[in-house]
């Protein structure tokens, strides 16, 4: 085992898919197996034994089952990061976002039931989720275990961070909100919309990367805690002040202009820069219909979604926010688009709702 390499604990009550499941890392030099459990009483207790970096979770288990033993995990005032891997999450996604909302980090889909012999298709996107929750779990919890050339490119990146710039008042009325996010925007949407201005001017458009069928209860769980209303979006939504629409998943969503209100269109058209809905398709429609009266934001995620299309409204005059790297859970969309200088602020999570609240005001 690397001295860095970061451990898991996988909760499942099937054998085989524990079995399966763990075979999925044999050949992952970083990422080694630690231990496993057949629900959420066993693993309370390997949890004391083996002190893993992050949790692998199954939602469907006898006698302590997933959501059991997050709230269990809570009392115990338990941090390691939980990854749920779930057959319910397909078919049951309230029980997925009731997860999410209890503080699991993220969710992967079995492909084909609770026993999924075909799990190695989601070995790429565990492979990436482990890495980035259970590897900053593991720098804080042992940083002495971080090695000395790891330490040093560390210290570089943290020299090199953006620094916060002064928000300042846009030249013109803002009239639309864009926000574009992934790889741990579900937990930070839940920190940023409640702290919204219940008196936003304007409406909030969100592309969050998220499977097909999780949309409309992830909306629904938000606006019990937001002050504007939060739904799912459909065809031919209005988009009017007092809204926050978030895509569905399997859809792009673009702005159809109109002489009274402007409207939302849906798509089914491919994938673009391989999410369907896309953070760029969604900026490529503001920029055509607002232009320099729209406010664009990437949040942390993997990849690079929106962050070449959000600078079609940076050339436009609109203005863009970025998360900054030290609260995105994945610094990756930000991070080209702020290299790609087409950002005018980049802030912290905690004050993003407030930048909103500013730059919109009239």
């Amino acid at each position: 085992m690397q001295e860095t390499s970061v451990s898991v604990l996988i909760v499942d009550d099937s054998a085989l898919m524990r079995n399966l499941t763990g075979k999925i890392f044999d050949d992952v030099p970083d990422i080694t197996v630690a231990g496993t459990a057949m629900n959420g009483i066993f693993a309370l207790q390997k949890i004391d034994q083996l002190n893993p970096d992050i949790i692998i979770l199954d939602l469907e288990m006898p006698r302590m089952n997933g959501i059991e033993f997050l709230k269990e995990r809570n009392k115990r005032g338990i941090k390691i990061p939980v990854i749920i891997l779930s057959s319910l999450a397909r078919k049951g996604a309230k029980i997925t976002i009731e997860a999410l909302e209890l503080g699991a980090s993220d969710f992967v889909l079995k492909p084909s039931g609770s026993v999924s012999h075909d799990i190695h298709k989601t070995k790429d996107q565990l492979v990436e989720l482990i890495r980035v929750y259970g590897t900053r779990y593991k720098i804080k919890k042992e940083p002495e275990s971080i090695s000395a050339a790891e330490a040093a490119v560390h210290d570089k990146k943290q020299a090199a961070v953006f620094k916060e710039i002064r928000v300042q008042r846009p030249s013109f009325p803002i009239e639309i909100v864009a926000i574009g996010i992934s790889t741990g925007g579900p937990n930070a949407l839940r920190h940023m919309l409640p702290h919204l201005n219940p008196s936003l001017p304007v409406p909030v458009l969100i592309v969050q990367h998220m499977p097909p069928g999780f949309t409309s209860e992830f909306a629904a769980n938000l606006n019990k805690i937001c002050p504007l209303k939060v739904k799912e979006a459909e065809e031919g939504d209005p988009v009017v002040r007092g809204f926050v629409l978030i895509a569905p998943g399997d859809y792009h969503m673009e702005i159809i202009p109109k002489a009274d209100t402007n409207r939302i269109h849906l798509s089914d058209a491919p994938p673009a820069n391989g999410h369907r809905p896309s953070a760029g398709v969604l900026f490529t429609s503001i920029a055509k219909v607002y232009a320099r009266r729209s406010l664009a934001v990437i949040m942390t995620g993997m990849g690079r979604d929106g962050a070449w299309e959000i600078g079609r409204i940076y050339s436009m005059g609109g203005i863009t926010v970025a998360q900054d790297e030290e609260s995105s859970i994945v610094f990756g969309m930000p991070r080209v688009a702020i290299e790609n200088n087409v950002i005018s602020h980049i802030v912290p999570l905690s004050k993003m709702a407030e930048t909103i609240n500013r730059l919109t005001l009239r």
